[in-house]
């Protein structure tokens, strides 16, 4: 498997990622097991007709939770032919209970609960599928290296589903709870406390709020989008992981913070 290169963490590593990725990812994507993984997915996927036929063939399972960040769950076959099976079009789908809103999204880009029909079959659905999972599968190598730089990469993808999220502002801000990675992020921006995260939830989303306004100008999630404000906020995040860490010395935390005022 092609592994990223990484050479140094933080602002530096980040502006280095994105100056490569394209070639990188491209070599990431050519990899043999990961290659083996895709084309079985895409032979095979239009011809599964039920929640049980995919957790069946740990291969397709592998893709398809790997293209929304759940594979930790591939060995909770009963989990997640229940998160499937029951859709999520009926009242009190079992994939619509959790906070994480992955599930639910993963449940219904397959459609084989009640009643809904099976996306499975549409012409363009494996390549979508494996375009997601190669995606997560690259922030998942990087953070082998780099937890920050996956946590950035991470973001970029997020706030595009957060524009189209059809939640209110507030609403926004619970998905982002719900989601590890962006929680971290926006925690470190908005240099939070570590005992933040013991409040109630209903005021932590204030907080939030609050904060975002008060740095970047905005109390909706949806504005980082936009690529100027979203650079600002990365740039930001990536800088002040660097100046954080514990094992950063003093000569490494001075060039964080003079590359931080010099982006912000």
């Amino acid at each position: 498997m092609f592994q990223p290169s990484i050479p140094v963490d933080g602002l530096v590593g980040w502006q280095f990622l994105q100056d490569t990725y394209d070639s990188q990812f491209s070599a990431f994507s050519e990899s043999p097991q990961l290659k083996r993984d895709t084309d079985h997915f895409r032979e095979k996927i239009a011809s599964i007709q039920s929640a049980e036929e995919l957790v069946a063939d740990r291969q397709l399972l592998t893709v398809a939770l790997g293209a929304f960040g759940l594979q930790d769950d591939i060995n909770n076959t009963f989990f997640i032919q229940k998160i499937l099976g029951d859709g999520t079009s009926a009242e009190g789908a079992f994939a619509t209970q959790f906070a994480d809103s992955r599930y639910s999204d993963f449940s219904a880009a397959f459609g084989f609960g009640p009643g809904e029909f099976r996306l499975n079959t549409l012409p363009s659905f494996a390549d979508q599928i494996i375009a997601d999972y190669e995606r997560q599968s690259f922030e998942i190598a990087v953070g082998q290296q780099s937890e920050t730089l996956r946590i950035a990469l991470n973001a970029e993808r997020a706030f595009a589903d957060l524009a189209e999220s059809q939640s209110s502002e507030t609403g926004r801000w619970f998905e982002i709870m719900g989601q590890p990675p962006m929680r971290q992020l926006f925690e470190t921006v908005l240099q939070l406390p570590s005992s933040f995260g013991q409040i109630d939830i209903d005021q932590q989303a204030e907080v939030f709020a609050d904060r975002s306004f008060a740095v970047f100008g905005t109390r909706d999630p949806a504005a980082f989008d936009d690529p100027e404000l979203q650079d600002t906020l990365i740039t930001r995040y990536t800088a002040l992981s660097q100046i954080n860490s514990t094992s950063i010395n003093t000569d490494q935390a001075s060039i964080a913070l003079t590359l931080l005022r010099g982006f912000v």
